[in-house]
């Protein structure tokens, strides 16, 4: 599993963000500010940063400078309502390797965490998954049948592999809006019905799999 260190002095942000990032599937260790998230860092190495700008005792750059000193090569993404050029500069000077503009939505982060941890060994063992006879490549967006792969949205990939991880559970339709629709207004529950359905035709090749609607509940997968 990716293992994350994310550091934001807000705390309400902070909550939505590692809940949703976990609901992703990664592992995420969070940090109020700077020398609290140096100390993690020395402690137990993740295998990438998310780091806001504007931070109490010790803000994102500096703190990034600190983690250049003893890593060259980690990634480090800025988390940050501060684009102005020079700021957007001064950060890819310091060593960043990407930088996202507060507010910014989930799917968003997830793809831009995935790409920089591309050719990560973890990355590489954790993007494939059987799903019956059907094959997942979440880091491509793939489904295959027996060698023959349609190409899937991101949302589509990355609910089927939750529904997946979480076989045999209910997955909430709340947390399934909030994680993947939670800047759309527009998007209803009706709406999530007619993704659902969508998934359901992608898998009807294999009837073991199953999708069942927990009326006003949620969604489970099942694989018999």
């Amino acid at each position: 599993m990716i293992d994350i260190l994310y550091v934001e002095d807000e705390p309400s942000l902070a909550l939505i963000v590692t809940d949703s990032l976990e609901m992703n599937g990664f592992s995420v260790r969070h940090c109020q500010e700077g020398q609290t998230a140096l100390r993690s860092f020395e402690k137990e190495k993740p295998d990438i940063l998310l780091i806001d700008v504007m931070m109490p005792v010790m803000d994102g750059f500096t703190l990034a400078t600190h983690i250049r000193e003893r890593d060259s090569k980690i990634p480090i993404i800025f988390l940050t309502a501060r684009v102005q050029t020079d700021d957007v500069v001064k950060g890819f000077h310091l060593g960043a390797n990407d930088y996202v503009k507060k507010p910014f939505r989930i799917e968003e982060l997830v793809v831009r965490i995935q790409s920089l941890l591309k050719n990560s060994p973890k990355m590489q063992f954790s993007q494939n998954l059987m799903i019956g006879d059907y094959v997942l490549d979440s880091l491509k967006q793939t489904l295959s049948y027996h060698g023959e792969a349609i190409k899937l949205s991101y949302r589509e990939s990355e609910l089927l592999r939750s529904l997946y991880e979480n076989r045999n559970q209910v997955v909430p339709r709340e947390d399934i809006m909030k994680t993947y629709w939670s800047y759309d207004k527009y998007f209803s529950g009706r709406s999530l019905d007619v993704f659902i359905s969508r998934i359901r035709k992608y898998l009807n090749k294999d009837a073991r799999i199953k999708i069942t609607n927990i009326r006003g509940i949620g969604y489970m997968l099942s694989v018999d």
